[in-house]
Formats: C-alpha cells, sequence, structure tokens
C-alpha cells in the first residue's frame, strides 16, 4: 500500500467510525448500507504515490438492458450532482459510481456527501428500476444468500407433526 492508499484509509476510518451503517471489510474495503443499498468503498492506487476513492452500489441485479432503460440511465446521468450510472453484462447489474481522489487532498465532507449521494441515488432508483423493469436489489440477493447458508445444512423437507 503506498502512502496516499494509507492517508486514504485513515481517513476514511477516522471520517465514518462510529457510523452504525460503516463496516470495514478488509485493509482498503468498507461498505456503508443505506435502506436497501449498499455503497462499497474501495481504496485504489493511481500511479506510485496517489489513490482514489471508489464508491460503488449495485443497484440492479439480473435485469435486461433494454434500450428504455438505457434512455432513462443515460438522461438521469446527464442531471447528476456526480456520479453515473452503469451496466456489467456479466449478472446483468446496474451500478451506480463515482470516484474521487484520495491522499493528502481527500476532504471528509467531500467523502460523506459522495457516499451519501452514492447511497440515496442507488437506494431510490433500485426501486424504480425493478418496478419498471424486473431485477433484484441488493439487499435482497444478500438475504438470498444468507437464508440459502443457514438452511444449507438443514434437511430437504419440513417435518409436519401433529
Amino acid at each position: 500500500m503506498n502512502q496516499a492508499e494509507d492517508k486514504t484509509c485513515n481517513t476514511i476510518e477516522q471520517t465514518l467510525d462510529g457510523h452504525k451503517a460503516f463496516r470495514k471489510v478488509e485493509e482498503g474495503l468498507y461498505v456503508v448500507k443505506q435502506g436497501s443499498s449498499y455503497v462499497m468503498i474501495n481504496v485504489v492506487p493511481w500511479e506510485d504515490r496517489h489513490a482514489v476513492v471508489r464508491c460503488v452500489a449495485q443497484v440492479v441485479k439480473g435485469v435486461e438492458m433494454t434500450p428504455n432503460l438505457t434512455l432513462e440511465l443515460l438522461s438521469f446521468n446527464a442531471h447528476l450532482r456526480f456520479g453515473a450510472f452503469a451496466y456489467v453484462e456479466q449478472g446483468s447489474v446496474i451500478l451506480f459510481s463515482h470516484s474521487i481522489l484520495g491522499g493528502e487532498t481527500l476532504d471528509s465532507d467531500e467523502l460523506l456527501e459522495t457516499i451519501r449521494d452514492v447511497a440515496l441515488v442507488s437506494d431510490e432508483w433500485d426501486d424504480k428500476i425493478i418496478e419498471r423493469h424486473g431485477g433484484q436489489r441488493m439487499q435482497d440477493l444478500l438475504e438470498e444468500a444468507v437464508f440459502a447458508s443457514r438452511t444449507a445444512d438443514g434437511p430437504d423437507d419440513f417435518e409436519w407433526s401433529e
């Protein structure tokens, strides 16, 4: 980890420490929950002496990228203060993301506003997209995964007794 990455991680941890929705996953990777969305905060190197903070929320998974949905998201991108929607073909995933420069210039207010906007846009738009175009929210996918892991070792059928 370069010096800028280290400084960036320290700023993130000092800024978000104590917030109930904040968790450190591992060095340089954090998550913040907002409503039904999760914002992944990733500190990545940029060349040898810089760092970038990438804030990414998976908005919807399993949605078909139709021309109407594409135009809807691109039109909304044009009006956003910052950040943008993106599409990942593998998994049919719509993301919302924004990156800022880390290191010595990382400002706590800018960091909080970035995370807040990514979280709020994602939380609002997951419902809109699902209502109009289908797919699943990140929260729903995580709940399914937790349920599947908890029931994987259990019986296949519930035994009803009288």
